[in-house]
């Protein structure tokens, strides 16, 4: 992996060819309060945007709350949600989600990574979207592409997103913290690309691990 000093060399050649946080992002899928920003995030799973979008759309029409999500029958909330795929177990998440939120937490969604994670179906990345988007904390949440990018500069070395959010956690400068996400998810869009990387114009490839290792070939 990189050192601290090659990490943070990283971060600020990002932060100057990269927007970061803009006045117009918004929350998962552009969620207006933290309990659909869960729903979304839970629905997203394993689906492409525009099917979590036809979801949620359909979803947020019959009930934007837990109390009126838990009054509508299986069968509909299954329904709604068909576009996003997985739609009986993701049915069943969103009934423990909305029942442990009224039991434990008097239906207002925590805003802390532990308060998150206790509850049904909220994965880290799930609890690190909602912090960030939705509370306004500086965490980076760890997306494919923010997973594929740290692993491939070197800013992580780890198998799974959660492991690599862990790692940023624990690698990451505090100032990077609060725009980090936006940076490497745009760059991992924009530059390094899952297929076909344009590393000739990557802004850090002389301190890229995967670019040393192969000249920007076989990505």
């Amino acid at each position: 992996m990189l050192d601290a000093r090659q990490t943070e060399e990283v971060y600020r050649r990002l932060s100057r060819a990269m927007p970061g946080r803009t006045r117009h992002a918004k929350g998962p899928k552009g969620q207006p309060d933290a309990f659909r920003s869960c729903i979304s995030c839970m629905l997203s799973a394993q689906s492409l945007d525009r099917n979590t979008a036809a979801a949620t759309k359909a979803l947020f029409a019959l009930a934007v709350t837990p109390e009126d999500m838990l009054a509508l029958p299986d069968e509909r909330i299954a329904a709604a949600i068909r576009p996003c795929g997985l739609y009986n177990m993701k049915t069943r998440n969103i009934r423990k989600f909305c029942e442990a939120l009224l039991a434990e937490h008097a239906g207002v969604v925590p805003d802390t990574r532990e308060g998150l994670l206790s509850l049904p179906g909220i994965g880290r990345k799930c609890a690190d979207i909602v912090m960030s988007f939705t509370f306004g904390k500086d965490v980076i949440a760890v997306d494919t592409h923010v997973h594929r990018v740290c692993n491939r500069i070197g800013l992580t070395d780890a198998k799974t997103a959660d492991k690599t959010a862990q790692q940023l956690e624990s690698r990451s400068p505090d100032w990077a913290m609060r725009d980090g996400h936006f940076w490497l998810i745009q760059f991992g869009k924009r530059v390094c690309k899952a297929r076909s990387p344009l590393c000739g114009e990557c802004p850090v490839n002389d301190l890229c691990e995967y670019y040393a290792a192969t000249g920007g070939e076989n990505a």
